[in-house]
């Protein structure tokens, strides 16, 4: 079977199930694990690299009124690499190749390849995906497997939240998925923060992450704010700190008064979801919690910032 991946989350998925010998295209995004970067590359997007925060952001709401999608498929590679599967989404309309231009795209191909479509909104609709991902590669043992695995390790945060971490102790969270205009975070991280033992105050569960007005983040006044910018390593994140700084040190808000603004790698953790989400829940655990929640070893700690 010949797989194309148009998500990184997918691709990180089909890795997992132990088919990376089959996976024969991925988008330009796909990064992990390194093994896929010398694979060929069947998207591009169209916003500029070095595109700053605010531009981007301008840009995407631009492109949304009048296109499906940022990013286009070349057809010239996915021509030759003539697919068994093409793995999508139509979740987010800013993440992906849109789902039209995908079937358009399947109907044309020598051989008309099979599209799953995944479309989680939780961690448990993740593990699902996965499920279903295996199934439709014939990979169901392996895909028990690891979702098993990390059902284990999500159940194991769970426990000690509940069983160390009483009402009282939950510190009022609030997740920004962009800083510049500042987004809260939806689909699966409220749940994940609860999960780990706090109080989240303006997600959107199950549900996209939404613009706020600093107006809002202000009047949460969070004791933990943590950033995650969707799609964006640490150091590009870190260009965009002194807008956030300058929002949240002028304001006595209780996360900077006691050092609890922290930033993680979002284009690594949090914005994919993917078997990465479990190491995710495990890294914002620690971050509440570090004296029940252990870091395991190999994932980094939250940067604090101020």
């Amino acid at each position: 079977m010949k797989i194309v991946s148009l998500l990184p989350s997918s691709t990180e998925m089909i890795c997992s199930l132990g088919l990376r010998e089959q996976l024969v295209g991925v988008t330009h995004e796909c990064d992990h694990p390194v093994s896929v970067s010398g694979l060929p590359k069947v998207t591009r997007t169209s916003i500029p690299h070095g595109t700053g925060s605010l531009e981007i952001d301008g840009l995407v709401r631009s492109r949304l009124r009048s296109d499906p999608a940022l990013y286009s498929l070349d057809m010239e590679v996915m021509g030759r690499l003539d697919p068994d599967l093409i793995v999508t989404q139509a979740l987010c309309d800013v993440c992906a190749v849109a789902e039209t231009e995908v079937r358009d795209a399947a109907r044309s191909l020598p051989r008309a390849p099979r599209i799953v479509n995944l479309e989680p909104s939780s961690l448990c609709d993740v593990l699902a995906a996965i499920g279903e991902l295996a199934r439709a590669t014939d990979r169901v043992e392996e895909g028990k497997g690891v979702v098993a695995a990390l059902t284990e390790r999500i159940d194991a945060v769970k426990q000690r939240t509940a069983s160390e971490v009483s009402v009282e102790e939950r510190p009022r969270v609030v997740f920004l998925e962009w800083i510049d205009p500042p987004f809260g975070a939806g689909h699966w991280i409220p749940e994940m923060i609860e999960w780990a033992g706090g109080a989240d105050c303006l997600g959107n569960r199950n549900g996209p992450s939404r613009t706020l007005g600093w107006e809002a983040v202000m009047e949460a006044r969070p004791e933990v704010l943590l950033v995650a910018c969707c799609g964006m390593d640490l150091p590009r994140t870190l260009q965009d700190l002194p807008v956030l700084k300058a929002r949240v040190e002028s304001a006595y808000l209780p996360c900077v008064r006691d050092r609890r603004v922290h930033v993680f790698d979002g284009n690594a953790y949090f914005s994919r979801p993917g078997p990465r989400l479990v190491d995710s829940l495990e890294i914002l655990a620690h971050t509440l919690h570090p004296r029940v929640h252990p870091l395991p070893d190999g994932l980094p700690e939250a940067r604090t910032v101020c």
